[in-house]
């Protein structure tokens, strides 16, 4: 495994994790246990004197400052206060604070405690219409809040606009690196990254379609149970276009021929607690398309991953490709 994490870096990320439960209020007995691995790495700490498991989050080094971090957790705190979403809590520091800190080859970490939530991550398939309509209403109620809500003095988060997503500033890597990637299918992509600046350039960040949203709502993010769709990981929250949401929920199924009833569904759910504009239901192919590219850099930039691997292998580069030309054909 090749990238920032290798073996021997999560099993040392892995004893880190473990070291800290008693930060959590756990007993030295707790074992840890790798999740998955995205942009943080995420581990279980299991205590046998414990009622149930906690979730880590050991973030990744020079991608979130402490600022940031803090405002995540404001928002989120912010919504389990209001009971906008149903998310799991984060879990107090000992001495106060939510957020502990370890040095790890003379850097120092940080690491958000959560509880533990049950349910299952929902599966790719027409079968997930329901689902989004659910998640539609959900997106609309996470709108409706970041409107009203007094963001607290110093809130700070990314913002995921054209410039940092496929521009000159790009948080997740060039998409330009992607494997498999050859000449035609970059000159594709170049024009239907400028496409895309031109009609994001003219829709505007206007108050009324732009700003804090979860930015990452995937079927990885999202767990059903109990009767709910809980809704995890707001760790790439920050600043957008709330028609991007949708986008992000259809990540890496972006071609399959159900989309159009998962985007009515969505649609359907969202009117259901709000009006959706006209011209921000016109948006969506296009917030596709802008996700799309902006996955296709992640998986280079983040190509240790068992995510991008598996993508890598399903040709999702030509994919991107495949979908640009098409993209290109309407715009």
């Amino acid at each position: 495994m090749t990238g920032l994490y290798t073996e021997a870096f999560l099993e040392d990320l892995r004893a880190h994790a473990g070291g800290l439960a008693s930060q959590w209020g756990l007993s030295p007995e707790t074992q840890a246990t790798l999740l998955n691995i995205s942009e943080n790495a995420t581990f279980r700490l299991d205590d046998p004197q414990a009622g149930a498991p906690v979730v880590v989050r050991v973030h990744r080094p020079a991608y979130h400052t402490p600022a940031e971090i803090a405002s995540e957790i404001a928002w989120l705190e912010a919504l389990r206060a209001e009971q906008v979403v149903a998310t799991p809590a984060i879990l107090p520091v000992a001495g106060g604070g939510k957020v502990a800190t370890f040095v790890h080859d003379g850097e120092t970490r940080h690491a958000v405690a959560f509880e533990w939530m049950e349910g299952a991550e929902p599966q790719a398939g027409a079968g997930l219409v329901p689902g989004f309509r659910d998640l539609g209403a959900i997106s609309a109620r996470l709108h409706a809040h970041v409107r009203r809500w007094a963001k607290p003095t110093g809130f700070i988060r990314k913002t995921w606009n054209w410039e940092t997503t496929v521009g000159p500033v790009m948080h997740w890597g060039d998409w330009r690196d992607a494997d498999g990637l050859d000449a035609e299918g970059r000159a594709i992509l170049e024009r239907t990254a400028q496409a895309l600046r031109a009609r994001l350039g003219a829709y505007g960040e206007g108050a009324d379609r732009f700003g804090l949203i979860h930015a990452d709502l995937r079927l990885a993010n999202l767990l059903e149970g109990d009767g709910r769709l809980g809704v995890i990981d707001f760790d790439d929250c920050g600043f957008g276009w709330f028609a991007y949401d949708f986008a992000a929920a259809i990540s890496f199924l972006e071609t399959e021929p159900y989309i159009p009833d998962l985007a009515a569904a969505w649609l359907e759910g969202y009117a259901a607690v709000a009006p959706l504009p006209p011209e921000a239901e016109a948006m969506l192919p296009h917030m596709i398309m802008l996700r799309r590219m902006l996955l296709t850099a992640w998986i280079a930039s983040h190509a240790e991953t068992p995510t991008a691997q598996e993508l890598v292998a399903d040709g999702y580069t030509s994919g991107t490709v495949a979908l640009a030309e098409r993209h290109l054909a309407t715009v």
